[in-house]
């Protein structure tokens, strides 16, 4: 028996893409398999040439993953969708699959540290040259194309700094130029962004953040038309086998199940907890697209039915200073990962986007100052009160400064 897919969001992400086996599971089964036996030799081969279907093996056939594929496609809007052992290995396969040797990328700045690292330290080393624009200024994507240019990529929210693209402007401006426009929307998710229903030809995941929602595994997914995605991204995975296990998948169609509620909940307390920070004399800036000074906060509402589950501020000071209240929290986890249950805080300078360079931190805005914080689930008192600790403790410190200064 397959479930009938709706046009409600929450039934798929309960229902859709499941297939039950004649033991009649209620629960979707998990296929730990590598292989699958024909009935016969001439069944083998035509499932090898594609001429049936049916599963051959888990590198790129898995009843479980296929679950995860068809509802995550069916949340998203799309025709197809490919899952991938990472984030990372999505890009990958999405750029290796769609981009020929000396087809450029123009991708935002502010991407997070691993994109921009696998842009500039790979992408470039496969013939594929790599520019980047400012998020949020058409003029400057419109200068940075080429008659080369195959591809615009764009993470919207940005990480850290929440930065928003105007989703239907780049698919226009990419349609004009006969390119594809990729959006990352890992940090919205299908719950809160449709980049698909915007304009834009292809959605990257990590499935690894909000889709899990509970830090328990790794995984990616690239979600578009059948022909992009279902048969060019496909036909990479099935050769390259960047390929999601069936554990995995199966852990992710269980985050799928609350993915619309647990995102409410982060939406709510992010709001309140940025609203919060505002107010803290420890606080120099506040990055959160739902505070009215938020550059995109307007467009933000127009494109997103929700502003997300990521705050980040500048402190007053620097490293020393951002360690310091990152370093007493006692509850908040200090972790880099984030769209967990539990709230997670980090020093993005130094740890997701470490490896750039000055020049590069500067141009993408990340202060030594800056901290990201991946709200949870909690209590939004309780994680109020633990952010605290060190920021008060700042406020202390930097008065005793003022006082021995003067």
């Amino acid at each position: 028996m397959t479930e009938t897919n709706s046009t409600n969001f929450a039934t798929n992400a309960v229902r859709a893409g499941h297939q039950r086996t004649l033991e009649g599971e209620h629960s979707e089964a998990i296929f730990t398999t590598s292989s699958f036996v024909f009935e016969n030799a001439a069944q083998a081969a035509s499932r090898f040439q594609d001429n049936a279907p049916g599963n051959v093996y888990s590198r790129f056939t898995n009843p479980t993953v296929r679950t995860f594929e068809q509802r995550l496609a069916a949340l998203e809007g799309g025709e197809s969708c490919v899952a991938t052992s990472s984030g990372m290995a999505a890009i990958m396969a999405a750029c290796v699959a769609l981009l020929k040797p000396g087809e450029q990328v123009v991708a935002s700045t502010g991407l997070f540290g691993s994109t921009s690292q696998f842009f500039k330290k790979y992408l470039t080393r496969m013939g594929n040259p790599v520019d980047f624009a400012q998020i949020d200024n058409l003029d400057d994507w419109r200068k940075k194309i080429t008659p080369q240019t195959r591809m615009l990529f764009v993470e919207t929210p940005s990480n850290p700094l929440t930065q928003i693209a105007d989703i239907r402007a780049l698919a226009e401006l990419a349609n004009e130029n006969n390119a594809l426009l990729v959006v990352d929307n890992c940090f919205c998710t299908p719950a809160l962004q449709k980049p698909l229903e915007l304009g834009a030809h292809v959605v990257i995941h990590s499935a690894t953040k909000f889709i899990d929602g509970q830090g328990r595994c790794v995984g990616g997914a690239v979600v578009g038309d059948k022909k992009l995605v279902g048969e060019d991204v496909y036909g990479f995975l099935r050769t390259g086998g960047p390929t999601m296990s069936a554990f995995n998948a199966w852990v992710f169609l269980k985050g799928l199940e609350t993915l619309d509620l647990r995102m409410q909940r982060h939406v709510q307390s992010a709001l309140e907890i940025a609203q919060w920070l505002v107010q803290h004399p420890a606080v120099a800036k506040v990055y959160y697209p739902g505070l009215h000074d938020h550059p995109q906060h307007e467009l933000c509402k127009r494109q997103q039915s929700g502003f997300g589950g990521i705050v980040s501020f500048e402190v007053k000071g620097s490293r020393e200073q951002a360690w310091q209240v990152i370093d007493n929290t006692q509850m908040v986890s200090i972790t880099a990962n984030l769209g967990d249950a539990k709230s997670t805080i980090t020093h993005p300078a130094t740890t997701t986007h470490g490896r750039l360079s000055d020049e590069e931190r500067d141009i993408a805005g990340i202060q030594q100052s800056l901290i990201r914080v991946a709200v949870g689930l909690e209590g939004v008192d309780d994680i109020k009160a633990d952010i605290a600790r060190g920021l008060d403790l700042l406020l202390l410190s930097n008065a005793q400064a003022d006082v021995t200064a003067a």
